[in-house]
């Protein structure tokens, strides 16, 4: 009994003398979450150990004494420094600096590369890319890593649809609102691109093939800084670009603005062969795409306190990316006889405008990392087209038959999205745990009005007219944790509860369309580091992909009197199972293989009107896929003049029909390969080379053509902060979507498009400021609100 007296008094004398450690593990723009902390004895024996949780912070409790403290993460150089513990200790923030031997750093004298690959994305740091200069959101994603743009649908490529992100902001636009967005956005606005295949439980949940998130650039600590840059674009035609941005940061204040404009014009080219049972149809679009943007940003950070700090993030765009276009249908008869030709005259009168607005706050609890968040974001989208349209009918011989229909299609919409968060970090000596809840509320209202114009004065169509309003609620919460669960192995985990309320109206069909769902979407990462050569790595999440608001609603958009999209009110959401192994290899070799379960898939479905011999897209839930994906990634410099990254997939698809649709099923092996390569000519001057090749493939409804990429940049630093930038885009014009076949009712039907894909840019940008601001030293940072979920 007196022994176990004694014991329990030493323990208990333990607890009253340990000393509490703290501190937060950051590089030279971000926290550093999941770094190894451990303390040393001065036989070497480790007497206590943690990881920094998502605030990059850490606590640790340890009687009084001396110890070597290490911290370790993969990419960085390991931090080892001796400290005495006589009391509770706040050791700050710690920096990290990059290591040049690591896979997401293998440049020389620890500069970034292009590419880092981290343990849960991929990072594309836009500001190291030659091929991104000078050029806007949409020039950023072509040339990200793994990133597809087909159809103004963006996709993680063997993933399907993914949505985007701004700085850790889920942004409520899709498909061509998205693009026309991004395309306001300048690249110079842009520090970097995160390609997040399984994103955590923090993030949303929507997105089947992942998330993109874009992080924008702020102002260095303790400087200011003015950026402009001029870029001008050839193709077919030309377009210019002036992009100026301001950031300043000093004591408590922290803003960052900018300005970006575009006007001119670029070549888009489509087309579309159908065959009939009776004829076939060559459908040839010659377009002239628009380019006028206008759009504007600024951030501005406040430091109530060392503790609290507030802030407002506003984005606003304007672009009008008008189409004059000339569609030749060229109409043959079975024998290769041609019968006559059609030809429309479309003129596509475009103006989106959005602004976003989002407030912030953030307020560190205590020392040991406990931390409180809270964000409310505004968004609203408009876009108003007028489609001007004419048909005129020719014989055999070329001669005018006369017009045969002339119509005005005039379509508005605008979505209104408000959504506030509020999240918690909570780090405790096993785990650090963070949970939170958000709201999100959006309203549509989407219009057509159909006008024929054949006897020249408009004349409503009431039954090719409608009026289509969209609720969607979803009320979520979620918790998740890390923790380390002995010297080689961590794991991750997360849960998030989604609740969603949707309700369609269509005015013109008197109809109502409401569906309510609830899904849990669990996520789980385990990271194992056998030594330091081998690092395995298990990962799964499951996520939902909503339709557009656009994909929604039942309207007729007419391309011509014999094409239109229309929308479906029925679709509903599908989801997804991500399952993924990857293996990193002395740093430089990643190996990996994931499996994606897709149920209730939707997407384009090509039909057709036999009859009428009309051409109609529409959106229907009809298949489950699975997607197979084998990767190998190798970095390497063979010379220090000289930095590759390579990239190979292999990716398998297998689909199956869950409606009754009369199409073809082909199932198919796609081959993806890319190289970006970096050649230092000189100090000064940097050469780029990138490439990369799709194998021809059949993936469900369609089949795929093959396409080559090969680009070159060139860049030239002058004295005084001076560069020069060109590219050439698509040097051999095999990069662009080819060969897009399906076969639907008996018809087969094949599709291209060609928006400029070969190019070529100049860019001229000029730096200053001052980047050594004389002010007193102290611990500030507004890094942490990028890194938090929507």
């Amino acid at each position: 009994m007196k022994k176990v007296l004694i014991m329990i008094a030493f323990l208990f004398s333990g607890i009253i003398t340990a000393q509490t450690i703290t501190g937060k593990v950051t590089d030279k723009t971000e926290v550093i979450p999941f770094a190894n902390v451990i303390l040393k004895d001065n036989n070497q024996k480790i007497i206590a150990g943690t990881t920094t949780n998502d605030a990059g912070t850490f606590e640790l409790k340890i009687p009084k004494g001396t110890y070597t403290l290490e911290i370790s993460f993969l990419g960085y150089k390991n931090f080892k420094n001796e400290i005495n513990v006589a009391s509770n200790l706040d050791l700050g923030t710690i920096l990290l600096e990059e290591n040049a031997q690591a896979l997401d750093e293998v440049l020389i004298k620890t500069e970034k590369s292009v590419i880092e690959r981290k343990i849960d994305r991929l990072v594309f740091n836009v500001d190291k890319s030659i091929a991104a200069v000078g050029g806007n959101g949409v020039d950023v994603l072509r040339v990200t890593p793994g990133i597809q743009l087909q159809n103004n649908q963006l996709s993680i490529l063997g993933r399907g649809a993914t949505q985007v992100m701004i700085n850790g902001r889920l942004s409520p636009l899709a498909g061509d609102d998205l693009v026309a967005f991004l395309s306001g956005l300048s690249a110079s606005d842009i520090v970097k691109i995160e390609v997040i295949t399984n994103p955590p439980a923090k993030y949303d949940a929507s997105g089947n093939g992942g998330l993109i998130n874009i992080i924008l650039k702020k102002g260095v600590q303790n400087s200011w800084k003015n950026a402009t840059t001029i870029s001008y674009n050839q193709n077919k035609y030309n377009f210019t670009t002036l992009n100026n941005n301001f950031f300043y940061n000093k004591n408590k204040v922290s803003f960052s603005a900018s300005v970006n404009v575009s006007l001119g014009d670029y070549e888009n080219l489509e087309g579309l062969e159908i065959a009939y049972p009776t004829n076939i149809w060559d459908i040839d679009i010659d377009g002239k795409q628009q380019n006028d943007q206008l759009s504007g940003r600024f951030l501005f950070d406040y430091a109530v306190s060392d503790n609290t700090s507030f802030g407002v993030q506003y984005l606003g765009n304007n672009t009008k990316p008008g189409l004059e276009a000339t569609t030749t249908s060229t109409i043959f008869d079975t024998n290769n006889n041609l019968e006559r030709t059609l030809k429309n005259n479309a003129l596509n009168d475009v103006d989106n405008n959005n602004r976003s607005v989002n407030f912030h706050i953030i307020s560190k609890l205590d020392s040991l990392g406990k931390q409180v968040s809270f964000d409310a974001d505004y968004f609203t989208f408009t876009s108003n087209r007028n489609l001007d349209f004419n048909t005129e009918q020719f014989d055999i011989l070329g001669n005018s038959q006369g017009i045969s229909s002339s119509a005005l299609n005039i379509s508005n919409q605008k979505i209104d999205n408000f959504s506030s968060q509020l999240d918690m970090n909570l780090p405790f000596e096993k785990v650090n745990l963070s949970y939170g809840i958000k709201a999100s509320f959006t309203n549509t209202d989407s219009g057509v009005l159909f006008f024929d114009t054949f006897f020249g004065s408009p004349i409503l169509d009431q039954n090719q007219s409608t009026d289509f309003k969209y609720k969607e609620n979803v009320l979520a919460t979620y918790f998740s944790g890390n923790t380390k669960l002995n010297d080689k192995l961590t794991m991750q985990f997360g849960l998030r509860f989604e609740d969603t309320k949707t309700t369609g109206i269509s005015a013109d069909m008197n109809q109502e369309n409401i569906n309510n769902y609830s899904k849990f979407f669990p996520t789980l990462f385990l990271s194992y580091a056998k030594n330091e050569n081998n690092n395995f790595n298990f990962s799964y999440g499951k996520r939902i992909n909503r339709p557009n608001f656009r994909d929604l609603n039942p309207f007729r958009f007419y391309i011509n009197d014999n094409s239109y999209s229309v929308g479906n009110p029925f679709l509903q959401p599908s989801f997804s199972d991500n399952f993924e192994i990857s293996h990193l290899y002395k740093n430089n070799w990643g190996t990996s293989f994931s499996l994606n379960i897709t149920t209730d898939g939707f997407g384009v479905f090509f039909n057709t009107d036999v009859v009428n011999q009309d051409q109609i897209v529409t959106r229907e839930n009809y298949f489950k896929q699975y997607t197979y994906q084998l990767q190998e990634s190798f970095s390497y410099s063979p010379f220090s003049w000289w930095k590759i990254q390579n990239d190979a997939r292999l990716l398998v698809y297998i689909t199956e029909l869950t409606k009754n649709i009369d199409a073809e099923i082909n199932n198919g092996v796609q081959f993806y390969a890319e190289s970006n390569n970096t050649f230092s000519l000189t100090e000064n001057t940097k050469l780029q080379a990138n490439a990369w090749y799709s194998s021809f493939h059949n993936d469900g409804l369609f089949s795929l053509g093959q396409m080559f990429h090969l680009s070159f940049g060139l860049q030239h630093s002058f004295k005084n902060n001076i560069k020069l930038s060109m590219l050439f885009s698509d040097v051999l014009d095999t990069g662009s979507l080819r060969d897009y076949n399906s076969t639907v009712s008996g018809i087969d039907q094949s599709y291209f498009q060609n928006a400029s894909s070969r190019n070529f840019r100049v860019s001229l940008s000029y730096d200053f400021g001052n980047k050594k601001v004389n002010v007193k030293n102290r611990r500030f940072s507004n890094d942490d609100e990028q890194r938090r979920s929507n």
